[in-house]
C-alpha cells in the first residue's frame, strides 16, 4: 500500500470517527459511555496500527534510494574511469607521434647533412679533377706543338707521367663513384626506416580509434555512419555513358565498394580509368604494402590508385588493361592490351592477364600464369623466384614473376651522364621487348576499361 492510499484511508477513518462521537450529548441519554470509550479505543488502535505501516514504507523508500544512489555512484565513476583512460591513451599516442616524427625530422636533418658534406666533397674533388685535367691538356698540346725542344727520353719521360696521372684519376673516380652508390643505399634504407615507423604509427592510431569507438559502446553513445552515394558512376566509362567528355579528376564509388576519387582519361572510344601515371620521378614508388594496398600520389601528378580500390572496379565485371609507355627520348613509344583479372588481398592480389588479340600485334610486356602471378613488395616477398626478394633487389612493387622480365613500378631514371653510365640500371623502371632486350621507360600509363569497350 502506498503513501497516497494511506493518508486516503487516514481520513476516512477520521471522518467515521467524527460521526460516530455524538455531538450532544443532552441529545443522547441513553448512550452507554463505555460503548463510546470503545469507539475511541478502535480508533486508537488505528490510528497506530497507519502509523506503523507509513513508518514500514518510509524505512523500506529510504532502503531503496540508499541503493540507487550507490548504483548511481558507481555508474559515474566507471564513466569518469573510461574518460580517464581515454585521455591518457589520446595523451600517449600523441607524445608517440611527437616522438615518431621528431626522429624523422632529427634522421632527414642528420641525412641532409650528410649528403650535402659529401656533395660539397664531390665539388672540391671535381674541381681538382678539372684542374689537373687543364694541366695534362696545356702539356700534352705543349707536347705536340713543339716536339723538336724535347729529346727522346724526356718524351718518353713526359708521355708516361701523363700515362700515370690518367690512371690515377680514373682509379679516383671510381672510388668516387663507389662511395655515392654506398650512400644511396644508406638513404635507401633510411626511407625504409622511416616508413616502418609511420606504419607503426598508422597502427596504433587504428587501435586507439578502435578502443575509443568499443568505450562509447559501453556508454551507449554509438555514432551513427550514414553514407549518400547515390548518383555516383561505378568507373570513368559509366560517367562517359552518361555524357562526360572531359578528362579530369571524379568521384566514383564501384559496387559494394566506398566512393573515392580517380583520374578519367575521356577519349572518342570511352572513359578510362588511371591506376597508374609516372611522367617526371616527382613520386617515389619504393613503398611497403601498406602504401601499395591504399594507393599514393597525387592524381593530377604522379600515383598508384591502390590494389584495392584496382580489385574493386575489376571484380565488378571483365576489364581491359592498357599500358603505355615511351622511352627517355620519347621517340619509342609502346602500347599493349590485355584482358584484366585481380583477385582480393587473400589471394595477395594475384594478376591474371590474357593478350587482347583484337588489338593487333603489339609489345608483349607482362606476362602471367593461369594461377596469376601475386604482388609482391621489399616487405611481403610474394614473388616466383626462390632465392631473391625481387622487390627488394629491383625497388617499388609489382607483379614479380621473376626479376627480370618488368618493373613499371621501379626507381625514375635520370637523365643520363658519365656516372650513369658506369652504374647498374636494375632498380629503374623497364619492360622487357620481345628481342629480349630491357628498355628503360621514361613515362608509364596504366589504365583499365570494361573489356565492352569500342576497340
Amino acid at each position: 500500500m502506498n503513501t497516497p492510499q494511506l493518508l486516503i484511508l487516514l481520513v476516512t477513518i477520521l471522518v467515521h470517527a467524527a460521526v460516530a462521537f455524538p455531538s450532544d450529548r443532552r441529545d443522547m441519554p441513553g448512550r452507554d459511555k463505555h460503548t463510546s470509550w470503545d469507539d475511541v479505543n478502535v480508533v486508537a488502535h488505528g490510528l497506530l496500527q497507519l502509523g506503523q505501516g507509513l513508518r514500514e514504507h518510509v524505512d523500506k523508500t529510504k532502503t531503496q534510494m540508499r541503493d540507487v544512489n550507490a548504483k548511481l555512484k558507481a555508474f559515474n565513476g566507471t564513466v569518469a574511469e573510461l574518460e580517464r583512460r581515454q585521455q591518457e591513451q589520446e595523451k600517449a599516442l600523441k607524445a608517440r607521434s611527437k616522438e615518431v616524427e621528431e626522429e624523422r625530422e632529427r634522421l632527414a636533418a642528420q641525412l641532409a647533412e650528410e649528403v650535402e658534406a659529401k656533395v660539397e666533397e664531390g665539388k672540391t674533388e671535381s674541381e681538382d679533377i678539372h684542374t689537373r685535367m687543364d694541366r695534362l691538356e696545356e702539356k700534352v698540346d705543349a707536347f705536340f706543338k713543339e716536339p723538336t725542344l724535347v729529346s727522346n727520353n724526356s718524351d718518353r719521360t713526359e708521355v708516361s707521367f701523363i700515362q700515370r696521372l690518367l690512371a690515377a684519376q680514373n682509379r679516383r673516380i671510381d672510388q668516387l663513384v663507389e662511395k655515392i652508390k654506398q650512400q644511396q643505399d644508406k638513404l635507401e634504407k633510411q626511407s625504409l626506416h622511416l616508413q616502418t615507423l609511420q606504419s607503426k604509427v598508422a597502427h596504433k592510431r587504428v587501435k586507439s580509434h578502435r578502443r575509443r569507438d568499443e568505450e562509447m559502446a559501453l556508454r551507449g553513445e554509438q555514432e551513427e555512419l550514414s553514407r549518400d552515394a547515390s548518383g555516383l558512376a561505378r568507373d570513368c566509362h559509366d560517367l562517359f555513358v552518361r555524357g562526360q567528355r572531359a578528362s579530369g579528376v571524379y568521384k566514383i564509388q564501384p559496387q559494394e565498394s566506398k566512393p573515392f576519387s580517380v583520374l578519367c582519361e575521356m577519349t572518342s572510344e570511352g572513359g578510362w580509368t588511371v591506376i597508374q601515371k609516372r611522367h617526371d620521378g616527382s613520386q617515389n614508388f619504393n613503398q611497403l604494402w601498406e602504401s601499395y594496398k591504399k594507393g599514393f600520389g597525387n592524381l593530377n601528378g604522379e600515383f598508384w590508385l591502390g590494389l584495392e580500390n584496382i580489385h574493386s572496379l575489376s571484380k565488378q565485371g571483365q576489364y581491359v588493361l592498357k599500358v603505355e609507355l615511351s622511352d627517355w627520348a620519347g621517340e619509342q613509344q609502346t602500347e599493349a592490351r590485355y584482358r584484366l583479372q585481380l583477385e582480393g588481398e587473400e589471394k595477395k592480389f594475384a594478376l591474371h592477364l590474357e593478350q587482347d588479340a583484337s588489338s593487333g600485334a603489339q609489345e608483349k610486356i607482362m606476362t602471367t600464369k593461369e594461377s596469376g602471378v601475386p604482388f609482391s613488395t621489399a616487405d611481403r616477398d610474394n614473388d616466383l623466384a626462390a632465392d631473391v626478394n625481387c622487390a627488394e633487389l629491383l625497388s617499388g612493387g609489382w607483379w614479380f614473376s621473376s626479376c627480370g622480365e618488368s618493373n613499371l613500378n621501379g626507381r625514375y631514371p635520370r637523365r643520363p651522364s658519365m656516372l650513369r653510365r658506369q652504374r647498374s640500371r636494375k632498380q629503374e623502371m623497364f619492360w622487357s621487348s620481345t628481342k629480349g632486350q630491357n628498355n628503360s621507360a621514361k613515362a608509364t600509363l596504366l589504365k583499365i576499361a570494361p573489356a565492352t569497350i569500342k576497340q
